[in-house]
């Protein structure tokens, strides 16, 4: 068996931001006292980035600034600061205009599990899902994470690009077509679909992996990007398969399954579960151990799909 390679999401977010930098002077990187996460940018390109310290509203009015003057505009932070303290910003200054301000939120979900409930994000695309123009992407692996930046510097828009803070399984390689607004299908099965996107991905292969030993044959889908969400994969995936579980590390409340059943019942009603953090402020812990706490692990995965599986009876 192969051994799983791992890497680090936020270096390969820096890496492929570095290399479009170099590339294009018009790319600009607009931070709130960030910059130690993007070391080589901050060093070699400093006539491209602009610390505005720990001002992160100041970061997005600047981003939509230089965004309104031609330029393409990446900005950073922690993520309960890139969706929740810059809303306004990003609705008023970036959606309504539709610039190209690209967002990264840094550690979102309970990602910060550690530091507590001021620093988990488990509501950041429940909060930027209802502004029109804003598109919301949450990538799996590092490549997904490559290719999206490169993406959302030719979208129309500005772009949410929310990430964990550790090292992720590599899932897709170099060729992989990726690209916003698509999902990808990781394996085939007609007893169940388990539609995930971000770190939980990975899990719910773990969790297809498990079912099929047991007879039970899951579709999982990488729904990478949450806005514009793929409603044809998750259509078809609800004819075919006649089941769906969702899975992420937010808030059950307006996130991806909100996103996905609201697709699913007005177009093609099939028993539904939703794994994915309770309504409440979340406890101190470390990200695997709230993942157990929370019901979100791989057994919980299982569990839900082999119940959607028996209400399709």
């Amino acid at each position: 068996m192969a051994e799983e390679i791992v890497r680090g999401m936020r270096s390969a977010a820096e890496g492929a931001l570095h290399k479009l930098m170099k590339e294009n002077k018009d790319v600009y990187f607009v931070t709130a006292d960030m910059g130690l996460q993007f070391p080589d940018i901050m060093a070699e390109l400093p006539d491209q980035v602009i610390d505005v310290g720990i001002a992160e509203q100041n970061m997005i009015t600047i981003a939509a600034g230089l965004a309104y003057s031609g330029k393409i505009c990446f900005t950073s932070t922690i993520a309960t600061f890139a969706s929740l303290r810059v809303a306004e910003q990003i609705r008023t200054d970036c959606g309504y205009p539709s610039m190209n301000v690209n967002m990264f939120g840094q550690g979102r979900g309970l990602a910060y599990g550690f530091l507590g409930a001021t620093h988990h994000a488990p509501e950041d695309i429940a909060v930027l899902r209802g502004m029109a123009n804003v598109s919301i992407v949450l990538p799996a692996d590092a490549v997904t994470t490559e290719k999206m930046v490169v993406a959302a510097s030719k979208y129309e828009g500005p772009v949410y690009l929310g990430m964990p803070r550790g090292d992720e399984p590599v899932l897709y390689n170099d060729d992989s077509d990726i690209e916003i607004g698509r999902a990808m299908t990781l394996t085939e099965g007609n007893d169940v679909t388990i539609i995930a996107c971000g770190p939980m991905v990975h899990l719910s292969l773990a969790a297809a992996k498990a079912l099929k030993k047991e007879g039970i044959k899951a579709r999982v889908i990488d729904m990478h990007t949450i806005k514009p969400l793929d409603e044809h994969a998750v259509r078809r995936a609800a004819e075919e398969t006649g089941a769906i579980v969702t899975v992420e590390d937010h808030n059950v409340l307006g996130g991806l399954g909100g996103a996905v059943a609201e697709v699913v019942v007005e177009s093609t009603p099939v028993p539904m579960k939703r794994v994915g953090i309770p309504d409440c402020y979340c406890a101190i812990g470390q990200f695997e151990e709230l993942m157990e706490k929370y019901n979100m692990s791989t057994p919980y995965i299982i569990a839900a799909a082999k119940e959607v599986v028996k209400r399709k009876k």
